[in-house]
């Protein structure tokens, strides 16, 4: 049974919060808020919680989990930056924004893109999301929270307690958010290009 913790959104209650990383450390499945949608989130390193994640979402093995940092030495650690890609998601973040890169070592295989080697990362401009993470030390790996047969993720936290309740740990709520999806940018070999255009403005990238 999922536990259900309400939460402000501009004042994020901390012992709330410190509960919340203790789930995750334990290797619980939680749904937390960010600046896009609600999503799924779990310890990167506990290969049961993914699974559970997998399961919610019926996801395959060629789907790509995103890391959830708290800032830019994080992603500098899980990821490969070149100068163009720091200073683009230095200037973007945080925000509605994923970005796809080159893994290193620090990330689990099963993890990264299959045959690119590549990992998502966010820095969400979201309150209680950026007070978790800082409470972690480590990124959450994440995946929007997008039921199997809907198009966009869940918005009413309470809606996600009734159908989840089994399957989550915990729910943290902040209220109804509008699912809107995150533009995805890609900073590879090749340059830096939007793969898919979301609610985040780049307009050093539009052509």
């Amino acid at each position: 049974m999922a536990q259900f913790f309400e939460i402000h959104p501009d004042n994020p209650q901390q012992r709330l919060i410190r509960q919340a990383a203790e789930i995750v450390r334990k290797g619980g499945v939680i749904a937390y808020p960010t600046d896009s949608s609600y999503a799924l989130g779990c310890h990167i390193g506990d290969k049961a919680a993914m699974d559970t994640i997998r399961r919610i979402r019926r996801l395959d093995d060629k789907h790509n989990f995103t890391l959830c940092c708290s800032d830019l030495t994080q992603v500098s650690t899980f990821t490969k930056m070149g100068n163009d890609a720091h200073r683009l998601i230095k200037k973007l973040t945080p925000g509605p924004f994923t970005f796809l890169l080159d893994a290193t070592r620090e990330v689990p295989r099963r993890l990264q893109h299959p045959k690119k080697k590549t990992i998502g990362v966010r820095i969400p401009d979201n309150r209680v999301a950026a007070m978790l993470l800082e409470e972690l030390g480590e990124p959450l790996l994440t995946a929007t929270l997008i039921l199997p047969g809907d198009e966009e993720a869940l918005s009413d936290p309470y809606e996600i307690r009734l159908g989840l309740e089994h399957e989550l740990d915990l729910v943290m709520s902040t209220g109804t958010i509008e699912a809107r999806a995150t533009t995805v940018i890609a900073c590879g070999d090749n340059g830096i290009e939007i793969v898919r255009q979301g609610i985040g403005i780049a307009p050093m990238l539009e052509a």
